[in-house]
């Protein structure tokens, strides 16, 4: 029986081309996937709920690393972003960037959490958010402050029980820190050979692959 999966964005599923493109590769093996597909992200809620909605799936989307959660037309916002916002004045205060430019479309719409440019200086932000007891995480992509008590893998716990589906037939992929909670939580886990450390230590099973070639080879071992 194909199982449930739960697929991380950045880094596995795109093309691994220097682009934050998704490989449209992906699109075809998602949208046939005869069981539920999870979307999980550090992207803020709008970027995942647009990608199911362009791939043809229906929504299951653990947005802002767990922040926010979608599952049985239901939207949980489970985390605060006022904590976040207050490290990233002090962080501008101290004379720094988030590093996105005017228009900042990376936190435009985000809800729980600030991400910040991974160009930036890390020392100072992680020191400052500490004094507001939240934690800094390098997706690869992005520095992502946020509360500890969330993730993508107490997201997934949520999903799983609007389904009413155990948790342990889940299925995840990823390639990065904010993945390990999810692989912590998921019955079989997956990382692409591009993840970093703490993703492959996390792991059941390194992928030969990396990025989208990697993510939809075990796509197509489990199918």
């Amino acid at each position: 029986m194909t199982p449930p999966i739960v697929v991380d964005i950045d880094g596995t599923i795109t093309r691994g081309d220097g682009s934050s493109s998704v490989d449209p590769h992906v699109f075809e093996t998602l949208r046939e996937w005869p069981a539920p597909v999870v979307i999980a992200t550090g992207k803020a809620f709008p970027y995942p709920v647009a990608l199911c909605q362009f791939i043809g799936i229906p929504p299951l989307v653990i947005a802002e690393n767990g922040g926010v959660v979608l599952a049985d037309d239901d939207v949980r916002v489970t985390g605060d972003a006022s904590a976040p916002h207050e490290v990233a004045r002090e962080y501008r205060e101290a004379g720094y960037d988030l590093g996105w430019g005017e228009s900042d479309l990376v936190n435009r719409w985000r809800e729980t959490e600030v991400a910040v440019n991974r160009a930036s200086p890390l020392a100072p932000l992680e020191e400052i958010a500490a004094e507001y007891e939240l934690e800094v995480v390098d997706t690869g992509y992005a520095y992502h402050v946020k509360d500890p008590a969330i993730s993508k893998g107490e997201g997934l716990r949520e999903i799983c029980a609007a389904l009413d589906r155990p948790v342990e037939e889940f299925v995840a992929i990823g390639d990065s820190e904010n993945d390990v909670s999810t692989f912590a939580v998921a019955g079989r886990s997956f990382a692409v050979a591009n993840a970093d450390e703490a993703a492959q230590a996390a792991a059941d099973e390194v992928i030969e692959g990396s990025y989208s070639a990697g993510a939809l080879s075990v796509l197509s071992e489990l199918r």
